[in-house]
């Protein structure tokens, strides 16, 4: 008798999220593919997100999303926030009262003029005998402001992330982070004596976020993609502009068709959340400034999609998710892809992709945040190329992922399935 009520309550469910389903409007393959070609047409020149021309895909995607019906987050569907450009015009640096001008680097957040001597600073070391990178990684991660003596022998991985620090720093916020100096040397350091000058920049960017308010305000469940690219580049046969059609239009085209498929139908159970993000390309910094601005514990799910416009070598209806080992968020994607798809573990665990999305920011503060993609990134030759163009996108498969998509997260839309948490471990920060 028990064993017949689970049954019927399992039919039951099953029967609703049908129904629920059969009321919602279909992808289509015209708006996907209009969506694609839009945003990776030249005229958007590549959306670099610290250009002028950024502008143009936001406009876009907001106003997709009030055609869509969808309620605005904040003003105009827009999440103005701020980026700093940091980086020394003008140091003086002397150790044991020698100047030095070469063998150094900076890593500083600070705004203004700095002036530090030893008593300001911790002392540290990389002596040859030490794995360069466990050190730097720790010292790096601390919150103390520091000298960093590297060993001589370590040479070679010194100019290596010269080469990185001696760029801008780009910051959400100022003083976030200790102000470090580096430099290479086998002496002991008795005495430092620095001054640093910054230019600072700042660019005002902006997420793009829409909502359909839910039976239950606390329980989101977020749809996101980055909408931003590489821009310009040096002309390869007279081509300068890095389209990004598939990383991310393809991306972004899933997130507005979502938009549009929960838009129809029934009110959801939980709140669903569309966004795209900018600023990923450079950082990370549009998803990293959203998920300062709300309770990660509201989010019960992120559902992160990234280069979609290009099946798998093996099979066409297919797509991975990445940190599959991390929740039952991929465990609910894989056992009930609808018929004809199949959801599956990312193929690339070695590459770390589970940290290197829009995803990322949310999951260490452990939400279920995971990307979904399908590129067979270890062959494809388009990325980041200015081939990735609207005419390499398959668009049948595109629609069909979004599709299989939008089959599965209606069951966590409509409260049917929860994926658990992501522990907050050490090693995720």
């Amino acid at each position: 008798m028990k064993n017949s009520l689970v049954l019927l309550f399992t039919l039951i469910i099953l029967v609703i999220s049908a129904i629920s389903c059969s009321n919602r409007q279909k992808v289509s393959e015209s708006n996907v593919a209009r969506i694609i070609k839009t945003l990776s047409a030249d005229d958007m020149k590549g959306r670099k997100s610290l250009r002028p021309e950024i502008e143009k895909a936001a406009d876009f995607i907001a106003n997709e999303f009030r055609q869509i019906g969808l309620t605005p987050v904040y003003d105009d569907y827009r999440q103005d926030f701020t980026l700093y450009s940091i980086q020394p015009s003008y140091s003086s640096v002397s150790i044991n009262g020698n100047n030095i001008e070469d063998h150094l680097y900076f890593s500083v957040t600070h705004t203004d003029s700095l002036t530090l001597t030893l008593q300001d600073l911790s002392l540290k070391r990389i002596d040859n005998s030490d794995d360069f990178r466990d050190a730097f990684i720790e010292f790096r991660n601390d919150n103390e402001s520091s000298i960093i003596v590297i060993g001589e022998e370590h040479k070679d991985w010194f100019n290596r992330y010269r080469s990185y620090f001696n760029r801008a720093n780009r910051t959400l916020d100022f003083d976030q982070r200790p102000n470090d100096l580096f430099i290479i040397s086998d002496e002991p350091v008795n005495s430092a004596n620095i001054k640093i000058v910054n230019d600072v920049k700042s660019f005002e960017l902006e997420n793009i976020v829409g909502m359909i308010p839910g039976k239950i305000e606390d329980e989101i469940v977020l749809f996101s993609a980055h909408y931003d690219h590489i821009g310009i580049v040096k002309p390869v046969e007279e081509d300068s502009v890095v389209n990004g059609a598939n990383d991310n239009a393809s991306g972004v085209a899933g997130v507005i068709e979502l938009a549009r498929y929960f838009s129809s139908g029934q009110k959801p159970e939980r709140t669903l959340y569309f966004v795209g993000f900018t600023a990923e390309e450079v950082g990370g910094y549009g998803s990293s400034y959203f998920s300062e601005q709300i309770n990660p514990q509201r989010i019960t799910a992120m559902i992160n999609i990234e280069m979609i416009g290009k099946p798998a070598v093996e099979d066409e209806n297919t797509a991975w998710i990445t940190g599959f080992d991390k929740s039952s968020f991929g465990e609910i994607f894989e056992e009930n892809s609808p018929d004809g798809f199949k959801f599956y573990p990312d193929p690339y665990p070695n590459q770390n992709l589970f940290y290197r999305s829009d995803n990322a920011t949310l999951a260490r503060k452990g939400v279920p945040a995971h990307t979904i993609s399908t590129t067979p990134i270890d062959v494809d030759q388009d990325y980041h190329q200015v081939t990735d163009e609207f005419s390499t996108i398959n668009i049948s498969h595109a629609t069909n992922t979004i599709r299989a998509i939008a089959t599965v997260s209606e069951l966590i839309a409509s409260g049917d399935a929860t994926p658990t948490r992501i522990p907050i471990e050490s090693d995720n920060q």
